[in-house]
């Protein structure tokens, strides 16, 4: 215990960065977890956590039973899986361009336009993607009309709704999302590049076998995490270009515990939604992990 405490002092700097980190977690990760209770109770506000009704797995069986609850899991699924298929390579080739350029003030700019995007609010990107798509004034529905093509309803098109969300998100986090490859890729050893320009490798031999294979522990390190958050699709976005149009193809497992939950104070119902959601998150994190452990000899634990 002394010894540990005076570790403690002696690296208090440590300590003290990782402070706040900690208390964040603790408080909205660890202390509401008693919560979970509620997804076995048909919870009221005025009874308590303890005194509410116990009702077992019934919220359960009501989610599995409810004809939408196929299509909000698959519509989850899809959209989870569209985003990780098309959004995970795309940072990773920007930071392997970035990282190529000799200019350093054109690499700053590139940087800087792509990272921007990133702290604009989702509320405001929502506003931005329905005015490039309106149908009368849109850009889209412009550049469709100069060629002679008639105006489409992008937001109202439950085809295409997979597509604007995903690509916007693409758009909003690829800069962001490839900082730590850029300094992953800052990290790669100078010496077995110079070998392989002296064995006459090209560039991208060199990318392809000096550069990636570098930062392939953090390229899985970040898949796992990834395929372990496919079914975590916030409700923000999504429950902003929602509309009566596409709802089919639009309504969410994190947009109906929203609904459910906050709208019809259905908390118990709500919670059984997203413990459920939780634990297949759990499960494909722990799966994912498996198997690179297991092929790569690289893992989160």
């Amino acid at each position: 215990m002394r010894k540990g405490l005076k570790q403690m002092r002696k690296h208090w700097q440590f300590y003290l960065l990782i402070a706040l980190p900690l208390i964040y977690i603790i408080v909205f990760c660890y202390i509401p977890m008693p919560g979970v209770l509620m997804a076995f109770e048909r919870y009221s506000p005025s009874k308590g956590l303890l005194g509410s009704d116990w009702v077992g797995l019934q919220h359960f069986k009501q989610f599995f039973a409810s004809p939408s609850s196929t299509r909000i899991i698959w519509n989850t699924l899809r959209i989870g899986l569209y985003s990780l298929i098309a959004g995970f390579p795309i940072p990773i080739i920007l930071a392997v361009a970035v990282n190529e350029v000799a200019n350093k003030r054109f690499k700053k700019s590139v940087q800087m336009i792509t990272y921007a995007p990133y702290f604009i609010s989702t509320v405001v990107l929502v506003g931005i993607l329905a005015q490039i798509t309106d149908p009368r004034l849109g850009v889209l529905n412009k550049i469709i009309e100069l060629f002679g093509g008639d105006p489409i309803n992008f937001m109202g098109n439950p085809k295409m709704f997979d597509h604007l969300y995903v690509w916007s998100g693409i758009w909003q986090g690829v800069g962001y999302n490839s900082v730590i490859y850029i300094a992953a890729l800052a990290g790669v050893s100078k010496e077995l590049q110079e070998a392989a320009v002296v064995d006459g490798a090209s560039r991208w031999k060199r990318i392809w076998h000096v550069d990636l294979p570098s930062i392939r522990p953090q390229i899985i390190i970040l898949l796992i995490f990834s395929v372990g958050n496919v079914l975590n699709i916030g409700y923000e976005k999504i429950y902003l270009m929602q509309n009566d149009l596409n709802i089919q193809t639009s309504e969410v497992i994190s947009t109906f515990v929203y609904k459910v939950g906050l709208v019809n104070a259905d908390y118990g119902f709500s919670t059984a939604v997203g413990l459920f959601n939780a634990v297949i998150s759990i499960i494909l994190l722990t799966t994912t992990n498996y198997i690179a452990k297991k092929t790569t000899d690289t893992g989160i634990w």
